[in-house]
């Protein structure tokens, strides 16, 4: 049958794809302390902002935006931003995970060669949005797998990246001159590694652990306190790449 225009055929990858898409997953770590001072090339750091930018978006509004920050004087003022909004953070947690919370490092704002902001433009695409009618939220979440895409392309060229969260979106606005309108979606720190934790950081210093899968996946919907136990949660087979993981 003639192809729709438009269409290219579709089929499973080769086993080697496949693995390879498997273990960028997988061995994805928010890296903190691990990088290397050497600079990511100009055509290197291209193509993971084109895998960013491939990411899937409601509407086919593309509402992100990159920031690329390598300027040293720049960097040390996010970094001195982190600082007064971590040193605030620490208050928030039970006095006897302070001192824990104290020794992770949390942040490689001067040590990565390359920070990235990531933004979302809310107002792309005009008022009435295809898919975002009925969820504001869309755009956001939009953005956040162009992050993902990033992470994952990053991973493939043997490059590490940590998500810093512990700002106030005010100092982060007024250092890199981002408009009010702009939503601040995440900051990243980018660079060479030669060394990943095998598990996440948080997890092998004992700050939590991964959940189980089996324990996060119902079947048909939201499972009530009078449905008997066999069916909460889901433990099908079916659900798992069966595949060994690490992480």
């Amino acid at each position: 049958m003639p192809k729709t225009s438009g269409l290219a055929t579709a089929e499973p990858f080769l086993a080697s794809e496949r693995d390879a898409v498997y273990k960028a997953i997988f061995t994805r770590r928010d890296v903190r302390d691990q990088f290397l001072p050497e600079p990511i090339p100009d055509h290197v750091l291209g193509r993971l902002l084109e895998a960013a930018h491939s990411a899937p978006s409601v509407g086919l509004m593309q509402p992100w935006n990159f920031i690329t920050i390598h300027n040293e004087a720049t960097r040390n003022r996010v970094a001195n931003a982190f600082t007064q909004a971590n040193d605030e953070a620490v208050q928030l947690f039970p006095e006897e995970r302070q001192t824990k919370y104290k020794a992770l490092k949390l942040e490689g704002i001067r040590k990565a060669p390359l920070n990235i902001c990531v933004t979302c433009d809310r107002e792309r695409g005009g008022n009435v949005i295809l898919g975002k009618t009925h969820n504001s939220n869309m755009d956001l979440y939009s953005t956040v797998c162009a992050v993902q895409n990033l992470w994952l392309a990053a991973r493939a060229e043997g490059i590490g990246m940590g998500w810093v969260s512990i700002f106030r979106n005010a100092d982060l606005k007024s250092i890199l001159g981002i408009p009010e309108r702009i939503e601040i979606v995440a900051y990243l720190c980018l660079g060479y590694v030669d060394e990943l934790y095998e598990r996440p950081e948080l997890e092998v210093k004992g700050w939590n652990r991964r959940l189980p899968l089996d324990e996060l996946i119902f079947e048909e919907g939201w499972p009530n306190k009078t449905q008997d136990k066999a069916q909460q949660p889901c433990r099908s087979k079916n659900a798992s790449t069966g595949r060994a993981r690490k992480s």
